[in-house]
C-alpha cells in the first residue's frame, strides 16, 4: 500500500509547562513526516496571539509545513487579513479558514460589525490574496447548527466555490459515516480533497462529551468496550486498536491522508501511525 500522507493538529499552549508539552508533542510527531501540522485557535479568537507564536515556532524551529488557524470570530475584517497576510509574510501559505465558535456564555455566534459574516466570507476573502492554500471544516454527520445535511454540504460546496482547496472532517467513530459523506460531496460537485479527521482517544468520558457537542454519533459497540477498557485499565490499547482499525478501512476505501487530532498528547497518535506502517524507518527507504 503506497504511504498516505499525514497530518497533526496541535493547540497553542498557555502556559510554560503546555509550551514543553506541545514541543514534546512536535518532537515525538516529526520523524513521521507529516504533510503538514495545524494549530488551533481558541473559541472566540482567545489564544489569537498565542497561536500565531505556536506557528512561528513550529515553522522556523522544527521547519515543519505549519497550516494556522484562522477564525472569523471578534475581529475585523482588516484585523483578520493582517493576521493571514502576516503569516504569509513568515513563510506560513497555509490556512485552516473556520468560522469559528463563540466566546462561551455569548448566547451564539454574532458577526463583528465589520468582520466577516461567515466562513464563506473569509474563504472568498483569503482567496482574493492568491496566496493562500485554504482547508476548510467538514462535519460527515452535519454541523449541530445545519437545518440538515444537504444544508451542510451545500454550505461546504460555497467553501469550496470561494476557493476552498481542501476539506477536514470533524472526528467520527466507523468508516461508513466517512465513506457516505464523501459520496454526497462528489454527488454535490465538491471536487477537492476530503481529509477525515482521526481521534484517537485519550480520555473517554472527554472524548464522548466532545462528541455529544460537536454531534457525532457514538456506537453502542464503542461505549461498551471504552467503558469495559476504563474498569480494566485498557483505554489505551483499546484507542490504538480502534484508531488503527478506522484508518485501515478508511485507507482501503480510497482515502489517501489522515488528519490526527493530538490534543498535544502524540503517544497514541504515534503508535497508531506505527500500527499502520508508517514510520521513520520507512519514510527513509522510500526518499532512498
Amino acid at each position: 500500500m503506497t504511504r498516505p500522507a499525514i497530518s497533526f493538529e496541535f493547540f497553542p499552549p498557555k502556559t510554560l509547562q503546555g509550551s514543553f508539552r506541545l514541543w514534546r508533542c512536535v518532537e515525538t510527531l516529526a520523524p513521521l513526516a507529516p504533510d503538514f501540522v495545524s494549530v488551533t485557535y481558541g473559541a472566540g479568537g482567545t489564544t489569537r496571539q498565542l497561536t500565531r507564536e505556536a506557528v512561528d515556532a513550529i515553522h522556523t524551529e522544527a521547519r515543519l509545513p505549519v497550516a494556522a488557524h484562522l477564525t472569523c470570530v471578534d475581529a475585523t475584517r482588516a484585523e483578520t487579513l493582517d493576521i493571514a497576510l502576516g503569516y504569509a509574510e513568515a513563510g506560513v501559505s497555509r490556512i485552516v479558514a473556520l468560522r469559528g465558535d463563540p466566546p462561551k456564555g455569548s448566547g451564539g455566534y454574532r458577526a463583528h460589525p465589520d468582520g466577516f459574516e461567515s466562513s464563506v466570507d473569509l474563504v472568498a476573502a483569503l482567496a482574493e490574496t492568491g496566496r493562500f492554500d485554504i482547508a476548510v471544516g467538514a462535519y460527515p454527520e452535519k454541523h449541530p447548527e445545519a437545518a440538515d445535511q444537504a444544508a451542510d454540504i451545500a454550505h461546504l460546496k460555497r467553501k469550496v466555490d470561494a476557493g476552498a482547496t481542501s476539506a477536514i472532517t470533524q472526528f467520527f467513530f466507523e468508516p461508513d459515516t466517512f465513506f457516505r459523506f464523501r459520496d454526497a460531496c462528489v454527488a454535490a460537485g465538491i471536487d477537492v480533497p476530503i481529509i477525515p479527521g482521526i481521534l484517537p482517544i485519550e480520555n473517554w468520558a472527554g472524548a464522548r462529551k466532545f462528541a455529544e457537542s460537536c454531534g457525532t454519533a457514538i456506537p453502542q459497540i464503542v461505549s461498551d468496550a471504552f467503558e469495559n477498557a476504563t474498569r480494566d485499565g485498557n483505554t489505551d490499547l483499546l484507542a490504538t486498536a480502534l484508531a488503527t482499525e478506522l484508518c485501515d478501512a478508511l485507507l482501503q476505501g480510497g482515502v489517501a491522508h489522515l488528519h490526527f487530532y493530538t490534543l498535544n498528547k502524540p503517544e497514541l497518535t504515534r503508535d497508531v501511525c506505527h500500527a499502520l506502517g508508517i514510520t521513520p524507518e520507512l519514510r527513509l527507504q522510500n526518499v532512498a
